[in-house]
Order: structure tokens, then C-alpha cells, then sequence
């Protein structure tokens, strides 16, 4: 993931930042407590796409 995308990238529900992680290859929103998927290298930022992370991906996220 190109380091000036990921600056330029916000979250579309809370406009908040975004942390990749490149095991899972997807673009994390803590705030919004969801994981938008990256394909083929692209971002895909819609709400509909992403998937709910649960208490323990996110505890995991703060260790």
C-alpha cells in the first residue's frame, strides 16, 4: 500500500484515519470498528463492502 494513498485515505463513515494491515490486506477503521478490503492493490471504500471487526480484532489492534 502506497504510504501517500494511506495519508490521503479516510474513513467514508467517520472520516476518521486508517491503519493497514497488510497480513489481511485490508484498510482499518477503529472509530467505525471496520475493515474495507483492498483488491489487486485498490482500496475499496464502501460501507457495504467492509466487515464488522470484533472485540478481539480490535483489542489486538491496541496491543
Amino acid at each position: 500500500m502506497d504510504k501517500k494513498l494511506l495519508e490521503l485515505l479516510v474513513c467514508p463513515v467517520t472520516k476518521g484515519s486508517l491503519i493497514y494491515q497488510p497480513d489481511t490486506q485490508e484498510l482499518i477503521s477503529r472509530s467505525a470498528r471496520l475493515a474495507y478490503p483492498v483488491r489487486d492493490g485498490i482500496p475499496v471504500m464502501l460501507e457495504l463492502e467492509a466487515r464488522t471487526l470484533s472485540d478481539d480484532e480490535l483489542e489486538k489492534l491496541h496491543g
